[in-house]
């Protein structure tokens, strides 16, 4: 299964739709608006029709990719193809609309209605038609077992078992191939032996899941076991695992059960994608536009920000240290010197109000959040994220693990220079206040939108102008 080459399938066909949808277009244009004499020979001698039909298709896959067209392309559902290419092909449309073709030259303000929809009828046409082979062939090879998701069973009762003999006969279509499945410790039942490979327990599941290169879990548990369901969640949040659980009555009635294919297997699933993935794009243009705009645009303050580092106390510009950032991944993480260089050397500790290892021009730069300035690089080079929970040291993680394990739900996002936490809590000076602070960036994260950032940003900035900042 070479997911790169049906992904580039995808990807040259758009690009066609869009060059053919162009020149039928182009032609249209000229013979029936400006009704001149034109034929193909005369297009490749026209400046503007060439560089359309070379530029426009690029602008289009541009769009398309940064919209998630090409994230998953053995995900596709047709009847979602088809609402989705028609609401980006109106935006498209009504950006080339006004950006080209506005200001051609007509007899009545009818033409540019007739004009409109002819290019978005064939844009249209043309990239539903080819998106729908595609897709039908796509689903077509899962149902034959060409293509297929690693998939591991969690649990391994009667449930599982009879799960596995549905997949396995009444929902091929949905291209599971399990490499094995996961009991669970205290649980003797291993129906599933005769028929799947025993992997281990959940403990090993990260390690499992780099090894076998796992897709998709299935757990097969009751909903009352909700101890064990959690721990099991808590194991596969620091990978970008799709979760299916098997539900039960209560769930159903509950509406936590939603029907992605008439012909699936019901199950609850829980998506790693947190928001959509044009709104992921837009998120880090956002974080990099913002980052490159801070970096340039300050660069005089922080000249005066080294200075006073460099006079407060005898020892480098810059402090950096390990965090944890996305999927549980470490990375260096840069701020300007707020403390003495001794500060650590009887171990980590947190900072407080009133930290005597801050110098006095560190605790006023940790007020207005001077000190964390030099972190825009860490965004601009995508360890960090502007808005996003605040990264750890692994240090305080296994604290904060053992009164909370949900904690390894953060590492699910890029973390952030300010977040909803930071906002309304503040620096957390033990971990009892890490963990108090955790819940408002839980509910962050389950509740991810640019709106939201937005909100965030604008909060964080009256926090440092009103010098409220904890």
């Amino acid at each position: 299964m070479n997911r790169r080459f049906y992904t580039v399938r995808f990807i040259v066909a758009d690009w066609l739709s869009a060059a053919i949808a162009w020149a039928l277009f182009y032609d249209y244009r000229k013979t029936s608006i400006e009704l001149t004499d034109y034929n193909f020979l005369h297009f490749l001698h026209d400046e503007k029709f060439v560089l359309g039909w070379m530029g426009l298709p690029l602008l289009w896959v541009t769009f398309y990719a940064l919209t998630g067209a090409y994230t998953n392309v053995f995900r596709k559902s047709r009847l979602k193809e088809i609402g989705q290419t028609f609401l980006l092909t109106l935006i498209g449309v009504l950006i080339i609309f006004f950006a080209l073709l506005l200001d051609d030259s007509v007899n009545s303000y009818v033409t540019y209605y007739y004009t409109f929809f002819t290019l978005f009828a064939l844009h249209y046409i043309c990239t539903t038609v080819f998106r729908i082979i595609l897709a039908t062939g796509v689903i077509r090879h899962i149902k034959h077992g060409k293509i297929g998701f690693n998939t591991v069973m969690i649990g391994s009762n009667q449930k599982a078992l009879d799960l596995l003999n549905q997949l396995n006969t009444e929902f091929k279509s949905e291209g599971h191939y399990f490499v094995g499945y996961v009991h669970i410790d205290g649980n003797n039942d291993h129906l599933l032996a005769p028929h799947l490979k025993n992997l281990g327990t959940v403990p090993e599941l990260s390690n499992i899941i780099r090894k076998y290169r796992v897709e998709e879990a299935i757990i097969a548990l009751e909903s009352s076991e909700h101890v064990s369901i959690g721990n099991v969640i808590n194991a596969l949040e620091d990978t970008s695992v799709i979760v299916r659980i098997i539900p039960d009555m209560y769930d159903i009635l509950s509406g936590s059960v939603k029907m992605n294919a008439i012909f699936g297997a019901p199950l609850i699933e829980i998506s790693p994608d947190l928001m959509p993935t044009w709104q992921q794009s837009v998120k880090r243009m956002m974080d990099i536009v913002l980052s490159l705009f801070v970096l340039i645009l300050f660069f005089p303050l922080y000249l005066f920000t080294a200075i006073g580092v460099l006079l407060s106390s005898p020892g480098p510009i810059f402090y950096s240290h390990e965090r944890i950032g996305w999927h549980g991944k470490p990375f260096r993480i840069y701020k300007f010197r707020s403390m003495r260089t001794d500060a650590e050397k009887a171990g980590p500790q947190l900072s407080s109000k009133d930290d005597p290892r801050m110098t006095r021009f560190g605790k006023w730069m940790r007020k207005i959040r001077l000190d964390e300035i030099p972190q825009f690089w860490n965004v601009l080079i995508g360890d960090m994220s502007i808005v996003g929970p605040r990264p750890e040291r692994q240090y305080f993680i296994d604290q904060i693990m053992k009164k909370a394990p949900h904690y390894r739900h953060l590492h699910k996002v890029r973390p952030g220079i300010t977040s909803w936490g930071q906002v309304k809590f503040g620096y957390a000076e033990n971990v009892e206040q890490m963990v108090e602070r955790l819940k408002f960036d839980l509910i962050y994260i389950e509740n991810m939108t640019l709106a939201v950032d937005f909100k965030i940003m604008i909060y964080t900035v009256l926090i440092i102008v009103r010098h409220k900042g904890k």
